[in-house]
């Protein structure tokens, strides 16, 4: 067999065999293209929403995704990493949104604004709202709970140092309700004095007169924040806050109502008798002295 008819027979087999997997390879590029995902909303976001996790969700796109996009991870067996998914959703959580989106569209970097940024506060405020930044006690449950978006009650604890009974010594009582969360600051790795009590800040949507109850109340005492249900809030602050009795109709918890080990623990009373000076009877010349009975 001629040399050139060996060459020519191995040219075309090679040429089939690049072809076939060209035609292998084209159907996996398709379906990568296809298995990218971008960030979308899952409903509609009014403009100043503080984004959460129910708000947002992964849909797949067919082609490349925009810069601008938040796109999803993917791992380097080209799988979805879930440590690397939630680090791209929470570099939205929190954020609030410059203008609407309708369901299905896609979370662009563009839209949102972060608490960092400057103009953060003035998106996110509801109309005629103000923003009010409170330390909070970081012991319980009342920052580790906490998200942007979320409804808070502020309570005070107050302990009375001059002396009174035990009952009385320690008491809680709620001051202002149902408060939107902004932002939440993170503690402070090195607390001032070695104490963590105040080592973090929360950001709150209230009215001129929230502001000045809560204002007033970090000055007596220790505050902490409780979460509240989601039904019954509609994010928007109320136009004005009547006194805490018509409220919730509940009077504050004093020591005693927590620990009624406490009112046999309380010293009796001393019983102060009055000790009256006797009286002087002058009868002419004569002095006596009359004691009283």
């Amino acid at each position: 067999m001629p040399a050139k008819t060996i060459l020519t027979g191995l040219f075309l087999i090679s040429l089939g065999v690049v072809a076939v997997l060209g035609l292998r390879a084209l159907p996996h590029q398709v379906t990568s293209a296809a298995k990218q995902e971008i960030l979308v909303a899952t409903t509609e976001l009014p403009s100043g929403t503080l984004l959460r996790a129910k708000d947002v969700t992964w849909q797949p796109i067919v082609g490349t995704a925009e810069p601008d996009q938040v796109q999803r991870p993917l791992g380097a067996t080209g799988a979805a990493n879930l440590e690397l998914d939630q680090q791209a959703r929470a570099e939205v959580y929190g954020a609030a949104m410059r203008a609407a989106v309708m369901a299905g569209d896609p979370i662009r970097r563009s839209a949102i604004v972060k608490p960092a940024d400057r103009d953060f506060l003035r998106i996110v405020l509801s109309p005629r709202a103000r923003a009010i930044a409170i330390p909070v006690a970081t012991g319980g449950a009342s920052t580790g709970l906490l998200y942007p978006g979320d409804h808070v009650d502020v309570i005070l604890t107050q302990t009375f140092k001059n002396d009174p009974p035990l009952t009385r010594r320690s008491v809680s009582e709620t001051v202002v309700e149902s408060l939107r969360v902004l932002a939440i600051d993170a503690p402070d790795a090195k607390p001032v004095g070695g104490s963590n009590s105040f080592g973090r800040t929360v950001t709150l949507e209230v009215t001129p007169e929230q502001a000045e109850k809560v204002n007033v109340a970090a000055e007596l005492g220790k505050l902490s924040l409780t979460l509240r249900s989601i039904s019954g809030t509609d994010g928007v602050a109320t136009a004005s806050t009547p006194g805490r009795a018509q409220l919730t109709g509940v009077r504050p918890t004093w020591a005693g109502d927590v620990s009624p080990a406490l009112a046999v623990a309380t010293p009796p009373s001393k019983v102060i008798v009055a000790v009256q000076p006797p009286v002087e009877i002058i009868h002419g010349t004569k002095i006596g002295t009359v004691k009283p009975q």
